[in-house]
């Protein structure tokens, strides 16, 4: 399996290099040149563990790694660090079954992906003889930053570096974040938006003179979102996993098809889903659900992409993204796999904020539903669950459950899974305000503890490790010196 640049088909990389560089040279993604097809059953598949099933889904695209190198990565990531045996555990309330993809070590779908890819880098690293040191420079809307801090914390011949934006995270994340521990760690605050973290990272990543500097100090840049395929691939598991599930529990037929539905920001979750359709699972409709900040939303409605209007600040945080990078991926394969016509539409998006699709391309988003949600929606939805069934979702989670139950009457007989991207102790003022509408002055331990009485489940882990923890990053800077702060971190 090679992977190609969206931009430029004659960027060619093994999967190993493309995990080491994270973004391609000339600033497009990694595509498989093939998307490749199940070769097992999957009345053969729903007899596996997570482990046993993500090593079926990871081979397909990882095959410069050897059977045990790969193995050994999937073995150290999915352990005890999830306080599931069964990973994704999938819970069926009101009508609809929601995959839980938040039982990893910061209670974030991020997890999932972000617990195999150090172990992918430092793998690939070793198998490909590389001198310098890794840096993996991160922006985050809130959850990929401490599931990548968490992942890569200690981890020899690397650092890490993570960009989030102030004001635009949940308390309980940048906790989680700020107290990261790890010789190699940085936390930076900066006074932007994700959009203007994100555009800076990448930016630095295309300073080839920068890179080269770099380089000869001993250092290589490579990233942990969504952009790297080692951190996309592995979300495909997910999805087969909660199919196979279904299956062997007598919920459905073998080769019945399923509806999934994604709260949708960054598109890499959404893409994942679309990944594993394309391979032979079983799927219906991929139902793209968006906060107030609709960009997606229009896009799949009218196949414009225009990033031109404000951003705005929801409950939902992690989807507050006004540039979805992995659409980028879903857009070159519209267009049959043409680097030069996706080049071109991304400068238009460089140049302008915006670019069309024309009607060929729009008319292979058949697969895909668009919904979205407002602020009082998503607080009404989470509210509306706990009373129908006594489950509390997270907001992101209640996006695309409020999507969902708008759509469901144009769906057919399926059964429909959502994705369940965080834990709702991760959002406890939001949560507690849809519950009961008390949670202004009040603490977020405090919401914390009175979530957990209500709901009736116990206190994650990851949120007892930093009731006390102290802050050892609190750097925080213009979105203008990023740059500089990647520096002064190397230096």
């Amino acid at each position: 399996m090679l992977y190609n640049s969206t931009r430029n088909k004659n960027l060619q990389l093994p999967a190993s290099l493309a995990i080491l560089k994270g973004l391609s040279d000339d600033g497009g993604l990694f595509v498989p040149q093939e998307i490749p097809t199940f070769d097992k059953t999957f009345d053969e598949l729903k007899e596996l563990d997570y482990r046993e099933l993500a090593y079926e889904v990871m081979k397909f695209y990882f095959d410069d790694f050897t059977e045990d190198e790969l193995k050994s990565c999937i073995a150290s990531a999915y352990d005890e660090k999830f306080d599931t045996p069964e990973i994704a555990p999938l819970v069926y309330a009101g009508n609809v079954y929601y995959l839980e993809l938040f039982h990893g070590k910061t209670i974030a779908f991020k997890d999932m992906a972000l617990s195999i890819l150090p172990h992918l880098m430092t793998a690939a690293a070793k198998k490909n003889d590389l001198k310098e040191e890794i840096v993996i420079l991160t922006a985050t809307s809130g959850d990929t930053g401490k599931a990548a801090l968490a992942g890569f914390a200690d981890v020899p011949g690397t650092r890490i570096m993570v960009f989030y934006p102030k004001d635009g995270v949940s308390p309980i994340q940048k906790l989680q974040m700020v107290t990261q521990t790890g010789s190699n760690t940085s936390v930076v605050g900066v006074n932007g938006n994700f959009d203007d973290c994100q555009s800076a990272v990448k930016a630095i990543f295309n300073d080839v003179q920068y890179n080269k500097e770099l380089k000869e100090k001993g250092f290589c840049f490579s990233s942990a979102n969504s952009i790297n395929i080692g951190r996309l691939f592995p979300q495909v598991v997910y999805y087969v996993y909660a199919y196979c599930r279904l299956l062997k529990d007598g919920r459905i037929n073998a080769n019945d098809r399923i509806n999934i539905c994604v709260p949708t920001g960054n598109f890499g979750n959404i893409l994942a889903a679309y990944y594993a359709k394309r391979m032979g699972l079983p799927v219906n409709k991929l139902i793209c659900a968006s906060n107030d900040n609709k960009v997606l939303f229009d896009f799949l409605k009218t196949g414009v992409y225009d990033k031109n209007r404000p951003f705005i600040l929801t409950c939902s945080p992690s989807m507050d993204i006004l540039i979805s990078s992995n659409l980028e991926r879903l857009i070159y394969h519209l267009t049959g796999n043409n680097d030069e016509k996706c080049a071109s539409l991304m400068n238009s998006l460089t140049g302008s904020g915006r670019y069309e699709i024309d009607a060929d391309m729009k008319e292979q988003l058949s697969d895909f539903m668009e919904g979205f949600a407002t602020e009082e929606e998503t607080l009404g939805e989470i509210k509306r669950l706990y009373d129908d069934t006594g489950y509390v979702i997270d907001t992101h989670t209640a996006v695309a459950s409020y999507v969902y139950n708008s759509l469901k009457d144009q769906l057919t007989g399926e059964e429909t899974v959502i994705a369940s991207t965080a834990s709702p102790y991760k959002f406890a003022s939001s949560v507690m305000k849809a519950l009961s509408g008390e949670s202004v002055g009040k603490d977020d331990m405090t919401l914390i503890d009175e979530l957990s009485s209500i709901s009736n489940t116990e206190i994650p882990q990851a949120v007892k490790e930093i009731k006390n923890a102290p802050v050892r990053h609190k750097n925080e800077i213009e979105k203008e010196d990023m740059k500089k702060a990647v520096t002064e971190f190397l230096s």
